[in-house]
C-alpha cells in the first residue's frame, strides 16, 4: 500500500514578509492544514527546514510538536532536517520528545540540504558537505541503537560514555534519507538499510530508476531484507476538480518561485511550455483532477519499481489557504483511495 501524504515548507506570503503578525497566521494556517489532513485520513505530513526569509520553518520540529497536540492518528516527519548542519544528538532528543508528545506518531527524513545558507550560521564549511553528512549521520543512528555511548568524529567533540534521553516511543525511531540526484547518496542509503525519499522536483520520474536499482543492490549485499528498502516520492503536486482549473492555480506562483529561485542558481527562467511538459504523462508534476493524478501516482510507482509513500509538495506557488485545504479533501477524499 502506498502511503499518501502533504509536505509543506511553510512560505512566508510575499506582501507580508516583515510582518510578525502575518506570519503568525501563516503557521496558524499551516496547524489547520495538519489538523484537515490528519481528519480527512492521509498518512502523513512532513515540514521542510530552510534558514532563509522566505520560510518559517527552521525550527520544523517545534511546528510538528504544535500539531502533534492538535492531530491523533498522521504521522509527522521533517522533509527534510539538515542533518549536515546539525548536531545529532540534539536532533535525535528533538525528535524522541516529538514521539513521545504524539504519542509514537513521529519520523524524520535527514538530508545534506538545497540550501547552503544552514553551513555558516552553524559554523560549517559547505565544502564539507559530504563528509558532515556522512559523520552525523553514522552518530545519530549509533544514538537510536544506543542509550549509552562512546563516539569520536572530525567534527564534533568526542562522547565518553554519554547517556542520551529522552528516548522515543517507537523502536526504532524512523528516520529515512532524503536524496535528490546523487548515486553515491542511495548506494548509502542502501548500505545503510534506511528507507529513500527522493525529490523529484523536475524531469522524468523514470530516470531514477537506474539509482533505484542502485539503492536496492546497496541493500541487498549489505544483508538488508527488502521490506527495509523502501522507497518514497516528494514531488509538486496539486488537486482541482479539473485539470485546467489546478493548472490555472498552481502556475502563476510556480513560475514566480522558481524563477526567482533559478536567478540564484543561474537556471533560466521557468516558460509555461517546460511546466506543461513537466506536467505531461512522463514528468514529474503531479497536478490535475483526482483520477488524472492517481492514474500517474501509479505509473510513477510502477516505472521505480514499486514505491512506498508519495508526498505532495504544494505550497511553492502562493496558494491561498482555502485553496490548499480544498486540494487536501481532494487528496484525502478522492486520490488516495483510488490509490490504496
Amino acid at each position: 500500500m502506498i502511503e499518501v501524504g502533504i509536505d509543506s515548507f511553510v512560505e512566508v506570503k510575499p506582501e507580508s514578509m516583515s510582518s510578525e503578525t502575518s506570519s503568525g497566521d501563516s503557521l496558524e494556517e499551516l496547524l489547520e492544514r495538519i489538523e484537515y489532513a490528519d481528519k480527512i485520513g492521509l498518512d502523513v505530513f512532513g515540514i521542510g527546514e530552510h534558514h532563509r526569509k522566505e520560510f518559517l520553518d527552521s525550527a520544523n520540529v517545534v511546528i510538528l510538536s504544535a500539531a502533534a497536540a492538535r492531530t491523533k492518528r498522521i504521522r509527522l516527519t521533517s522533509a527534510v532536517t539538515v542533518l549536515s548542519a546539525a548536531d545529532p544528538v540534539r536532533v535525535f532528543q528533538n525528535f524522541a520528545t516529538l514521539d513521545l508528545i504524539s504519542k509514537g506518531r513521529a519520523e524524520m527524513v535527514v538530508g545534506r540540504g538545497s540550501f547552503g545558507e544552514a553551513f555558516p550560521l552553524f559554523g560549517f564549511s559547505f565544502e564539507d558537505y559530504d563528509k558532515l553528512f556522512s559523520e552525523k549521520i553514522e552518530l545519530l543512528l549509533a544514538i537510536r541503537e544506543n542509550e549509552t555511548i562512546n563516539w569520536s568524529g572530525e567534527f564534533r567533540p568526542p562522547l565518553v560514555n554519554q547517556s542520551i534521553y529522552p528516548r522515543p516511543i517507537q523502536d526504532p525511531l524512523p528516520i529515512w534519507v532524503g536524496v535528490g540526484g546523487t548515486p553515491s547518496s542511495f548506494v548509502r542509503a542502501g548500505v545503510l538499510g534506511l528507507p529513500l525519499m527522493i525529490a523529484i522536483i523536475g524531469g522524468e520520474t523514470g530516470r531514477f530508476r537506474p539509482l533505484v536499482d542502485l539503492y536496492r543492490e546497496a541493500g541487498r549485499k549489505a544483508g538488508h531484507s527488502p521490506e527495509k528498502l523502501k522507497v518514497g516520492i516528494h514531488s509538486l503536486g496539486y488537486v482541482s476538480e479539473t485539470t485546467e482549473k489546478a493548472v490555472e492555480d498552481y502556475y502563476p506562483g510556480y513560475a514566480e518561485v522558481f524563477t526567482r529561485i533559478g536567478r540564484e542558481r543561474g537556471w533560466p527562467p521557468v516558460t509555461r511550455e517546460k511546466f506543461d511538459a513537466q506536467n505531461g504523462p512522463e514528468g514529474a508534476f503531479l497536478i490535475g483532477n483526482p483520477e488524472e493524478v492517481a492514474a500517474k501516482m501509479q505509473r510513477h510507482s510502477e516505472a521505480l519499481g514499486g514505491i512506498s509513500r508519495f508526498t505532495f509538495q504544494m505550497v511553492s506557488s502562493g496558494l491561498q489557504h482555502e485553496k490548499l485545504l480544498h486540494s487536501i479533501e481532494l487528496i484525502g477524499t478522492e486520490v488516495a483511495p483510488l490509490i490504496r
